[in-house]
C-alpha cells in the first residue's frame, strides 16, 4: 500500500481507492468526487465478491463503500476483512445502517454529520475521512488468532482461581478518539480471557454507532463487550463501552454514573470526565490509557490520575493515527509509559498481575474503590 508519509518538500503520492457502489452510475459519481490529485480509483465494484477481487486484484490504501446491506454491503466487508484487510469508509446510503457496517470491519462513516451530501463540504469531509482511515491499522482474523492461540472466544473467564486478588490496579480506564476503533480492537483481543479487573472504554463517537462498535469489539475480544448502564457495577473480566450522548463517570463501589455533558463540551462522551472521576474515586488502583485521537481531550484527566499515583499510559506517535491527545498527555507530563500500540495489552496485563490466591493482602492493597 501507498503511505502518507513523504519527505520535506515532497507531495505525498495519491491513495489508492476501490470504490464499491449499488450501481455503475453511482460508482462514477464517487469516482468523480475523488477527481483530482490525492486519490486514485484503482477499480469500481458493485457486488460483494467483485469488491472482494477489486481489492485482492489492486491492494488499495481504502475502500469507499456505498452499498446497502440488502445488495451485499455488509457482505462485501466481511470478505475484504476476511481475505486482504483493508481500511473501509462507509458513505452515502450505506451510512444509514452504520452499526452494521462497523460492526463488519469498517473503520469510519461519512455521514449527515459531516456535512450536506449535496454541499460541496460533503466532498472536503470526504476526504479528510479517507485520508484519516487510510492510516488506520486494520484487524487480520483476530477470532482466528484468539482460538490459534487456544483461547475460546466468548468465555468469560470463570475458570479464575476463587481468592485472586489483583495486585494494586482494581481497573483500567482507556480512552480514544479518531482511529480508536482498530487500536482498541487490537489492544482486547490480546487481553487474556482471566483478566482479574474491568476495563472501562470511552470513545469518541456519535449517537447510533457506539453500539455497533461494542457489538463488533464483543466478537473480537475474548472478553465479553457491553454497554455501560448507569448505577452497574463494573465487574471483573469485562469490558464496558461508554454510551454517547452523556459523560460516563466512576462511583464509589465501582459503580457507573451517566451524567449530562457540561455546557460547551466538544467531545461526548468525555475522557477528561472518565478519567478524572477515576483519579477521585481509585486514585493509585488504576490504570489509564489514552490512545490516538485529535485534540486533547484525556489530557487533563491523565495528568489528574498520574497526580493520583494511577499508572498511566499514552500510545506513541509512530503508531497512532493522529497523535494529539497522546501528545498533549505527554506536553504535560501525565504519561508514565509512552508505548507502541501492540506492546499496550501486555503492559495492560502485566499492571493488573494477581497475586497468589494464599496471599495475605497487605494494608497497601486495601482498594479505596
Amino acid at each position: 500500500m501507498t503511505s502518507l508519509s513523504a519527505q520535506p518538500g515532497t507531495v505525498a503520492p495519491a491513495l489508492v481507492v476501490v470504490v464499491v457502489a449499488d450501481s455503475r452510475v453511482r460508482a462514477r459519481q464517487l469516482r468523480e468526487l475523488l477527481a483530482g490529485p490525492g486519490f486514485v480509483v484503482a477499480a469500481e465494484a458493485c457486488t460483494a465478491g467483485d469488491a472482494e477481487a477489486a481489492v485482492v486484484r489492486t491492494n488499495p490504501d481504502i475502500v469507499l463503500l456505498d452499498l446497502d446491506p440488502d445488495t451485499g454491503g455488509i457482505e462485501a466487508i466481511e470478505r475484504i476483512m476476511g481475505t486482504l484487510p483493508t481500511p473501509i469508509v462507509v458513505c452515502g446510503d450505506a451510512a444509514l445502517h452504520a452499526r452494521e457496517a462497523l460492526a463488519a470491519g469498517a473503520v469510519d462513516v461519512v455521514g449527515a454529520l459531516d456535512a450536506l451530501p449535496t454541499s460541496p463540504q460533503y466532498v472536503t469531509a470526504l476526504h479528510r475521512h479517507l485520508k484519516v482511515a487510510s492510516r488506520v491499522r486494520v484487524i487480520t482474523h483476530p477470532r482466528n488468532r484468539l482460538r490459534a492461540r487456544g483461547v475460546p472466544v466468548r468465555t468469560m473467564g470463570l475458570d479464575q482461581e476463587p481468592g485472586v486478588v489483583a495486585d494494586g490496579v482494581r481497573v483500567v480506564v482507556i480512552g480514544a478518539s479518531t482511529g480508536g476503533p482498530p487500536a482498541l480492537a487490537m489492544i482486547l483481543a490480546d487481553l487474556p480471557v482471566d483478566l482479574p479487573v474491568p476495563i472501562l472504554v470511552v470513545q469518541h463517537m456519535a449517537d447510533g454507532f457506539v453500539e455497533g462498535l461494542a457489538s463488533w469489539l464483543d466478537g473480537l475480544s475474548p472478553l465479553p463487550v457491553v454497554m455501560a448502564a448507569d448505577g452497574q457495577r463494573l465487574e471483573p473480566g469485562t469490558v464496558y463501552v461508554a454510551p454517547a450522548g452523556c459523560n460516563t463517570l466512576l462511583r464509589h463501589g465501582l459503580r457507573v454514573g451517566l451524567e449530562p455533558p457540561a455546557p460547551g463540551q466538544f467531545h461526548v462522551p468525555g475522557v477528561d470526565a472518565a478519567f478524572t472521576s477515576t483519579a477521585v474515586i481509585c486514585r493509585d488502583r488504576a490504570l489509564g490509557v489514552l490512545l490516538t485521537g485529535m485534540g486533547r481531550d484525556g489530557a487533563d484527566g491523565l495528568r489528574r490520575m498520574y497526580d493520583a499515583g494511577a499508572r498511566t499510559i499514552g500510545q506513541d506517535e509512530p503508531t497512532s493515527v493522529v497523535w494529539g491527545m497522546p501528545a498533549a498527555a505527554q506536553a504535560m507530563g501525565a504519561v508514565q509509559d509512552e508505548l507502541a500500540l501492540p506492546d499496550i495489552a501486555a503492559a495492560i496485563v502485566a499492571a493488573v498481575r494477581p497475586l497468589p490466591a494464599c496471599a495475605e493482602p497487605t494494608d497497601a492493597q486495601v482498594l479505596p474503590c
